[in-house]
């Protein structure tokens, strides 16, 4: 971007604000418009030769016993008497009705006997055909005997040959038999016991496209030609009806065979004009639309079928321009109109960012609302079961919750990338003069730790370029004196500015610990600083931030919490580069606002506000994160230094990894749950903390909901295979956004890990890979932490424990790979079921494959561990 365009952006704010909002609105409405873009097939005008009928209104089902009334049926006569002279039924028992009223409307009836594999329930039904034919001779003009029967497979031939025959004795009207096309060139004898050839055409289920072909023809339409024709060349001598030809409107995609308004619509009025060129005989498949039929075994599609919706209404116009949906405008106004107001607050609110990254997040608040507005109306095209509408219930608020962490992972994405610069970027100092050099207390908690290890540690505090400074060894609950003693001669030895203090029993875990520390520490003390017992620092930590702490408003410098010794062990590699995601990222996104995560070592406190403000939380494990919270509070500044100035010690193993993330969840809602007030009121915090210490922990709350949709959609599988006329597949509505927020976190978190993180392509993998594999203990933490008070403080293992079997490593992650295979016992379950050659159940086995993912995760990553341990030792 030009200087000039940049302080053009700075000078009217509100007026690129406003452009910026309007350009992306302006685009929704195109998007709209060009995804309802009106299609043109020839127009139709005149009389359709005839219609499948079922009258069965919106609510009612056969099987239910419930069946239209007179009244019903008498009025679907008339909407259909203003389009045809003639209707095809296809039972004589389900509405005898429709034939009297039918006659009362002018209307020929093509009467239909419904022939299934009880042998009994056919009988009634050809005598009740053979009667009603009888009794209205000028109504019913055709009569069939069957409907697919044989493509069903429910009697044989031969059967169907002798009702047929039988009918053809005893009535004066021509008879037929209908069935597809095939299934008449398959048994060509049926010809010679029937007066007319039926023949039924779908081209949809053979999957292929409706677009125009050569002759301008649909290409489905000319399938249709085509079967008709070689029926016809088949039986010179019959006169051919076509009983059922049609296209859905809606439903599960087949193939090639798209189910839209716009696509019946073009079939059905090419079909229209064709047939009327070539004089065919046929009825239109179907009136109106039969929710009921979705339990057929075709899907949603099934219910699709209709000219008229199940509510009496014409789907489409037979003549002009087709538009896919009608309501769009509004749906695009209303979704622009929902996204504005914050668009032009974002881009105003956040001028400092480059044009691109206002344009780009502008974009994500649009699309949010788009698919709010879409997600809200959808529902209203599909004829919905209460199952379904339960579904919807439960889900939209998880799609409202994913659109709402998109958002959040958005802004980061677009702070990091787009900035000009960081706002809040503190960096080392000159050290100070020893007579202006303020005096640090540093503390080091312990409890059972290796003693070799914190005497490196030790020594590293020794070799620091400070004078004014003491440290405070602080020993908490180790049972073992050969642990313990060996670091309380270590620091007799480093002299008199290393003091040990062995407590035994000592209440408070790690915050119980600094406490006592706290008691302890050397009156001229201006700062306390807190490092874990596997940190080696560098020389210069103290003496190039300390001078940070000469502005009164600063409580707090924290530097990151970086690694050390990892590069040869797979395992502790993935993890340490899993870490330092969030201190190039995410620390540096929260600092923008003095809403960073305090940590619990790396880190530096002004005494008077650690102690005025009560010391150190020992209702929560994670007492670091809850103090700068608070420091926060008092309206103390937190300053973030991104300079690796001590490096510690990944978890020795994938038990260790899983039970700190833990901690860190658990401990995360305590600190929700105890301060909620502060990050819900106004107050003290500003609008960025609370905005970061709500939203910073939703990626967590992710997990969590991740966790709870794996388990309703393990339940759910288990439905649909076990009882799929109970449970059936989510709609795409449900679908699409879930995995788009997939593909959008991936994609989020490698770009910025690319752009941030100074490791390779491999390391961001294997990154991500150890971070997926967190997700399963993140969530139980979470919802530990929502759920209970209090939880063991598990100090993270920083070696390996020896001795431990390859069955052993798969311990940590039992739940793990519980979940694993409960969910490909899921996916195989549905692929091997009818839902696999459905579009839903293709996506529906997508979700549950990257369901799976964090779990399969954790198992790879426990064996890593395991692996890499093996190959330390």
């Amino acid at each position: 971007m030009s200087a000039t365009a940049a302080n053009h952006d700075s000078k009217y704010p509100l007026l690129s604000a406003l452009a910026i909002a309007l350009l992306v609105a302006a685009l929704n409405i195109g998007l709209w418009w060009w995804g309802n873009l009106p299609n043109g097939p020839g127009d139709w005008h005149g009389q359709i030769s005839g219609f499948a009928y079922s009258g069965f209104q919106r609510y009612q089902n056969p099987f239910n016993h419930d069946f239209p009334s007179d009244d019903q049926i008498e009025d679907d006569l008339k909407l259909l008497g203003r389009y045809t002279s003639r209707i095809a039924t296809y039972s004589m028992l389900e509405n005898p009705q429709v034939t009297r009223l039918a006659e009362k409307q002018g209307l020929k009836v093509m009467a239909g006997a419904q022939i299934l594999k009880g042998m009994d329930g056919n009988e009634k039904e050809i005598d009740a055909l053979i009667a009603q034919a009888r009794r209205y001779p000028g109504t019913i003009d055709r009569v069939i005997v069957g409907n697919e029967v044989l493509y069903r497979n429910d009697v044989t031939p031969e059967q169907m040959m002798a009702y047929a025959d039988r009918v053809r004795a005893a009535l004066h009207q021509p008879v037929s038999i209908a069935e597809p096309d095939y299934i008449w060139l398959k048994y060509p004898e049926l010809a010679d016991h029937v007066d007319f050839i039926t023949i039924h055409l779908f081209p949809f289920w053979n999957g292929v496209t409706v677009s125009s072909g050569e002759n301008g023809k649909s290409d489905a339409v000319g399938q249709a030609l085509g079967a008709y024709h070689a029926i016809q060349h088949r039986f010179p001598n019959k006169h051919i009806v076509v009983g059922e030809i049609g296209w859905p409107s809606n439903g599960d995609r087949q193939k090639q065979s798209y189910p839209s308004i716009s696509n019946e619509a073009i079939f059905d009025r090419v079909w229209l004009n064709e047939a009327k060129k070539e004089n065919i005989d046929y009825y239109l498949f179907e009136a109106f639309d039969q929710p009921w039929k979705e339990d057929l075994g075709e899907g949603r599609t099934g219910a699709y079928w209709g000219i008229f919706n199940a509510d009496r209404q014409l789907k489409f116009p037979l003549t002009g321009p087709i538009i896919e949906d009608t309501n769009w405008p509004w749906k695009a106004i209303a979704a622009s109109l929902l996204a504005l107001l914050p668009m032009i607050w974002f881009a105003r609110r956040f001028s400092r960012f480059k044009p691109m990254g206002r344009l780009f997040f502008c974009m994500l608040i649009q699309l949010a609302c788009g698919l709010l507005t879409w997600s809200a109306t959808l529902p209203f095209n599909f004829y919905l079961s209460w199952i379904d509408w339960t579904m919807l219930v439960l889900l939209f608020p998880a799609q409202i919750a994913i659109l709402a962490i998109l958002l959040i992972n958005g802004f980061e994405f677009t702070e990091v990338l787009w900035r000009r610069s960081w706002v809040r970027n503190a960096g080392m100092l000159r050290p100070d003069r020893l007579e202006k050099q303020p005096f640090v207390s540093i503390h080091l908690a312990c409890y059972n730790e290796p003693p070799e290890m914190v005497i490196i540690t030790l020594d590293s505090l020794a070799a620091l370029d400070y004078e004014n400074y003491e440290v405070l060894v602080i020993d908490n609950n180790t049972k073992n004196p050969d642990v313990w003693k060996p670091v309380q001669a270590y620091c007799e030895q480093l002299g008199k500015r290393f003091r040990f203090f062995h407590l035994e029993p000592w209440p408070g875990f790690k915050a119980g610990a600094l406490n006592f520390g706290l008691k302890e520490t050397d009156p001229r003390a201006d700062v306390v600083a807190v490092i874990d017992a596997d940190y080696e620092v560098r020389h210069d930590w103290l003496s190039t931030l300390t001078g940070h702490f000469h502005d009164p408003k600063v409580a707090v410098v924290q530097c990151p919490q970086a690694h050390r010794e990892f590069e040869n062990n797979t395992f502790r590699r993935m993890t340490a580069w899993e870490y330092d995601g969030f201190f190039r990222i995410g620390m540096h996104h929260r600092n923008e606002r003095n809403a960073i995560i305090q940590h619990g070592t790396m880190t530096m406190v002004r005494r008077s506000a650690l102690e005025g403000t009560g010391g150190w939380s020992e209702w929560t494990i994670c007492e670091d994160a809850e103090l700068g919270l608070r420091l926060m509070h008092s309206g103390y500044d937190l300053v973030y230094v991104d300079e690796l100035m001590g490096k510690g010690l990944t978890p020795a193993d994938f038990k260790a990894y899983k039970s700190q993330r833990y901690r860190w969840a658990f401990g995360a809602m305590q600190i929700l749950k105890g301060r909620w007030r502060w990050m819900t009121k106004a107050g003290p915090l500003s609008g960025g903390q609370r905005f970061h210490f709500l939203t910073g922990w939703f990626s967590w709350f992710a997990d969590a909901l991740h966790l709870l949709f794996s388990l309703m959609a393990i339940f759910w599988t288990a439905g649909m295979v076990a009882y799929p006329e109970l449970f059936s597949l989510p709609m795409q509505l449900f679908l699409i956004p879930i995995i788009g927020f997939f593909f959008a976190k991936a994609i989020f978190g490698i770009v910025l890990y690319r752009a941030r993180v100074p490791c390779s392509w491999y390391d961001t993998l294997m990154a991500s890979l150890a971070s997926m594999g967190l997700s399963h203990a993140i969530a139980r933490g979470i919802l530990h932490g929502l759920t209970r008070e209090k939880t063991s403080f598990v100090v993270t293992a920083k070696s390996r424990r020896l001795g431990e079997s390859s069955f052993a490593a798969f311990a940590p992650v039992r739940e793990e790979m519980m979940m694993a295979f409960a969910i490909s016992m899921c996916v195989v379950g549905i692929a091997m079921g009818y839902a696999s050659h459905l579009i839903e159940g293709r996506l529906w086995i997508f979700i549950l494959c990257a369901q799976s993912i964090p779990y399969f995760s954790a198992v790879a990553g426990a064996w890593i561990a395991h692996r890499a341990g093996d190959k330390a030792g």
